[in-house]
């Protein structure tokens, strides 16, 4: 699972090489590549809108 997490935010960050990139697609499944992704995706929301919450005040 863990290496899915760093696949993930390195993909997130854009900083994926390619070689693990193409690892991830032909042995990982896309099921917990997605859920991890839409994780990720959902802090990040929540941390921007905690932040500009905070701004506005």
């Amino acid at each position: 699972m863990w290496q899915v997490i760093k696949s993930v935010l390195a993909a997130f960050l854009g900083v994926q090489k390619e070689q693990q990139r193409k690892k991830d697609f032909e042995e990982g499944k896309p099921l917990p590549f997605i859920v991890v992704g839409l994780l990720m995706a959902l802090v990040l929301v929540v941390g921007v809108f905690m932040l500009a919450t905070s701004a506005a005040d």
